[in-house]
């Protein structure tokens, strides 16, 4: 297993694939809700991927809101769940965001993964929410 941060358009390719495939395509994600600005190349949003070999498996991207790290869009394809690539791919993003100053983490996290992102040392901060349609939870965490 390999994760890397991307580095073209091709592996951005990969990851807004695995998206679709996991947002959009499992969970009922509007199409037109599931990619933004921030999911173009040139937006300088670092977004990294997990390879199995050549097959592009899981993704997750990083953007600093307010000044703390915000861990966005965390999937993995449903054959390689339960392989600890997930919590490789939090990570991975907290490491990036330590490098850059950051000491705080947050992120929207599905209420379905509450109990993993617990794990990861992730509290809740909020009342639950709608997101696309899906509930969430805002969940943050200190990053030492």
């Amino acid at each position: 297993m390999q994760i890397k941060q991307v580095e073209n358009e091709y592996e951005l390719d990969h990851c807004l694939f695995i998206r679709k495939i996991v947002f959009v395509n499992e969970q009922g994600v509007p199409l037109a809700d599931e990619y933004d600005e921030w999911d173009n190349y040139n937006a300088g949003i670092p977004h990294i991927i997990a390879y199995d070999g050549e097959q592009p498996v899981g993704t997750a991207r990083l953007r600093e809101v307010d000044g703390v790290a915000k861990l966005e869009r965390i999937c993995v394809v449903d054959t390689h769940r339960k392989y600890g690539i997930g919590q490789m791919l939090v990570q991975q993003l907290e490491q990036m965001a330590k490098s850059h100053g950051r000491t705080r983490a947050k992120l929207h996290g599905q209420t379905q993964a509450r109990g993993f992102y617990e794990r990861l040392g992730y509290t809740a901060d909020s009342e639950e929410f709608l997101e696309d349609g899906i509930p969430h939870l805002l969940m943050i965490k200190e990053l030492n």
